[in-house]
């Protein structure tokens, strides 16, 4: 279909010709709502001793912000597609800007879980409509330059975190403690929404959709069947009504199935796109993403406690051991530029054939470790970890997305980063449990606290190991990319 509006049509040429400028803005919005996920850890015990609360309040400061993220991906990302994905970006910057400012300014911890629900929120406004962009916005042959950038963002997000924490927290600056790790998001957020006006392009929603709202309350409450008992299972123990909630969860997503499948038979409005849940490769793209995030958030979180509590390093030490795994993402990224969106899932498999690797050699490099930790030796482990990592995002996030049509791509984007998401709360929840349990045992079995730390890290890695070897099968379902290696002549997004 053709535009008879020759301004208009010059005007989105002309603002997809900036379209690598306008990348950056994506990348810090993005990078901002990944680092907050995990700069928040390394503060934890200074917020509960400045705020006064117990553990489990503290807790909540995470879970607050996982659920309410969780639960908004995915009507935030058709409510893009309806009423335009740069207006509903900035909105969703400028909420998460404002939530963060009341985060730092929080007097209690009342406020400050409030406060986290509002960040989580705006979050799951701005994140879906991030991906939707680039993938309209990028011609299919810079697809996978772009994409490859945010498996970059992903890695240095996930080691920035506590680094920059750690810094934040060392340095006290202005003697406001562990506040600047929220206050920080400030400068970033109005950056990125003066930015963003100008350079991101004007891509128009389609009011003639609709939202979903029986679909929107049946996801919703299939998400937080899987959500909660997953944030609160091991602090209660795993009593029952854990595990009848997670079968819940099972009972609602099928229920949430068959109401989109009645909702398309009548025509009605869709959360999810029929077509999506028929669409071979976004399945097993993003059954692989469920699986990889679900290794990395566990792995950090583990890493980071075996580094700090079982060795005593400081945030800014561990922060700075694993540096080389960034620099691993950073070197795969710029590799996949070259190769643009050639062999996808060749790409899947020897990026998750790597990261087993390095799971192996990890857990070589820590078991003959003694009391003095030797960090050198993780060093080449990390790195190739990080390698494995920036060579398979991007395959499965091109995949999953390339059959996408342009008017859905806010819900599909939505959908893989609310999978996305449920796969970090789901590993988060399964490798904490692997690790504390181990401990647990080790130190009851008489162990001392070097070989208790050692011995339970070592265990926690063969999820790691089991997840990647997933994520290496699921390539084997992938089909072909129709277009993979057209569009390099071919026309732009826009036309």
């Amino acid at each position: 279909m053709t535009d008879s509006r020759p301004p208009a049509a010059s005007a989105e040429v002309h603002a997809f010709e900036r379209r690598w400028i306008a990348m950056i803005v994506l990348l810090m919005a993005s990078f901002m709502n990944l680092i907050d996920v995990t700069i928040v850890n390394v503060a934890l015990p200074s917020m509960q001793k400045s705020l006064g609360v117990t553990e489990a309040g503290i807790e909540w400061v995470v879970a607050a912000y996982i659920l309410a993220f969780a639960l908004g991906l995915l009507p935030f990302g058709r409510y893009g597609d309806i009423a335009g994905k740069k207006r509903i970006f900035l909105i969703g910057v400028s909420a998460f800007t404002v939530a963060s400012m009341l985060c730092g300014l929080a007097v209690n911890v009342e406020m400050l879980i409030a406060s986290r629900v509002i960040q989580g929120i705006a979050g799951a406004v701005m994140t879906p409509q991030v991906l939707s962009i680039a993938q309209i916005m990028f011609p299919p042959k810079e697809r996978a330059v772009a994409f490859s950038l945010f498996g970059l963002t992903a890695g240095l997000a996930s080691v920035a975190g506590p680094l920059t924490g750690g810094l934040l927290i060392h340095a006290d600056v202005l003697g406001l403690d562990w506040r600047p790790i929220f206050l920080i998001n400030l400068p970033l957020g109005l950056a990125c929404i003066a930015a963003g006006r100008i350079l991101i392009p004007d891509i128009k929603g389609n009011p003639t959709l609709k939202n979903d709202w029986t679909g929107i309350a049946i996801a919703a409450i299939a998400i937080f069947c899987l959500v909660f008992p997953l944030i609160e299972g091991r602090g209660f123990g795993w009593p029952a009504w854990c595990f009848a909630m997670m079968g819940l969860f099972v009972v609602f997503g099928l229920g949430f199935l068959w109401w989109e499948r009645r909702q398309h038979a009548r025509g009605g409005a869709e959360l999810v796109p029929l077509s999506l849940t028929r669409n071979r490769n976004f399945l097993a793209a993003a059954l692989g993403t469920m699986v990889l995030f679900s290794a990395m958030p566990g792995f950090f979180l583990v890493l980071a406690v075996f580094l700090q509590t079982g060795y005593q390093l400081d945030p800014l030490q561990s922060g700075l051991t694993t540096i080389p795994f960034p620099v691993g993402v950073l070197v795969a990224s710029l590799l996949t530029g070259r190769i643009g969106g050639r062999l996808p899932q060749l790409r899947i498999v020897g990026g998750a054939a790597m990261l087993v690797v390095a799971m192996i050699l990890l857990r070589q490099a820590v078991g003959s470790s003694g009391d003095m930790l030797d960090r050198s030796a993780l060093m080449l482990p990390l790195l190739l970890a990080g390698f494995g990592t920036g060579m398979t995002i991007s395959p499965l996030f091109q995949t999953a997305l390339a059959g996408v049509a342009p008017r859905d791509a806010g819900s599909g984007s939505g959908a893989l980063q609310s999978i996305q998401q449920m796969g970090a709360a789901l590993g988060v929840a399964i490798v904490s449990e692997i690790f504390f349990s181990s401990l647990a045992r080790n130190a009851a079995g008489g162990a001392d606290l070097h070989e208790a730390f050692r011995a339970a890290f070592s265990t926690a890695l063969l999820y790691n190991i089991c997840a990647y070897i997933v994520v290496a099968a699921s390539a084997a379902l992938l089909r072909p990319l129709p277009m993979q290696h057209a569009g390099r002549h071919g026309p732009a997004p826009s036309e």
